[in-house]
């Protein structure tokens, strides 16, 4: 892979994902859309896990068709870049939630510099990973952030 399409590669959390499907105007659709255009959105077994058990919540089910969740697991799974997550990384812990490691992991396996998330045990790390934990809106104001060039 040459490296400007390293440079691409962009983890987006889960409640990313679902937040762009419930509000299709809000700063989470803006970001995926952009991820989805000039990005490389990433993905491992866990981060995919996730999102699949998470988007057939019945919660959901007044605000997204059978159809709607299918796309969006069927679109994530074909254009995502899918990594392996080896024993040296996943060991690691950096999130105060444990359960969240596993987009760091994810970020860490694909070098990926760039993870999207609402998650406040995510934005709270301080550690220098070699990627930004930012919020949705954050990297929408930031120019480096998967020019349009």
């Amino acid at each position: 892979m040459k490296a400007d399409a390293l440079d691409k590669r962009v983890v987006v959390d889960t409640n990313v994902w679902l937040s762009a499907a419930l509000s299709p105007a809000g700063a989470p659709s803006q970001v995926l859309r952009r991820v989805l255009a000039y990005g490389v959105p990433v993905f491992s077994a866990p981060t995919f896990a996730e999102l699949e058990a998470r988007i057939w919540k019945p919660k959901f089910d007044r605000y997204l068709t059978m159809e709607a969740r299918q796309g969006i697991l069927h679109d994530a799974r074909a254009l995502g870049r899918w990594v392996d997550i080896p024993p040296s990384i996943s060991a690691q812990r950096y999130s105060r939630d444990e359960d969240d490691d596993k987009f760091i992991h994810t970020a860490l396996a694909s070098a990926a510099k760039w993870l999207i998330t609402g998650d406040l045990d995510l934005l709270v790390i301080e550690a220098d990973l070699g990627m930004r934990i930012v919020a949705p809106a954050q990297a929408l104001l930031m120019e480096n952030f998967l020019p349009v060039d």
